[in-house]
């Protein structure tokens, strides 16, 4: 029986759905996200300061050609900046990529970068519970 993770959408008018992935691209996905996780781990301090860089989830397109990769940054105040320093040496961060997984998958994905603010909100939600 295949692995399947269900991620819930919402639509217009309160209706839900379910968008199913594969296990070829949870596998693709959590290959993805550990080795840009070393990546950064090893070469951002280089490239973007002293800022801690964690990559805290990777969705795959079912063609297996778009990765949106979604990025934790700590302790930078402005984070939009970082994220376009990111987005601006997506080539140089795909190449690298590709040397790491290029004997594991077909076609290393195109990686689209977002940032992921899950962190801040759950903060935010803590300091209004505290009041």
């Amino acid at each position: 029986m295949p692995c399947i993770q269900i991620d819930t959408k919402y639509l217009p008018g309160n209706r839900i759905f379910a968008v199913m992935d594969s296990t070829r691209q949870l596998k693709v996905s959590r290959l993805v996200q550990k080795e840009l996780g070393t990546y950064f781990q090893r070469d951002a301090k280089n490239q973007f300061g002293q800022v801690m860089i964690t990559v805290t989830q990777v969705r795959i397109s079912p063609d297996l050609g778009i990765a949106k990769v979604y990025v934790s940054l700590f302790p930078v105040k402005d984070k939009e900046a970082v994220l376009q320093k990111i987005k601006t040496k997506t080539f140089e961060i795909r190449k690298a990529l590709g040397v790491l997984i290029g004997k594991q998958v077909r076609i290393v994905p195109n990686l689209v970068f977002f940032l992921d603010d899950s962190i801040d909100y759950a903060q935010h939600i803590e300091e209004l519970l505290k009041k």
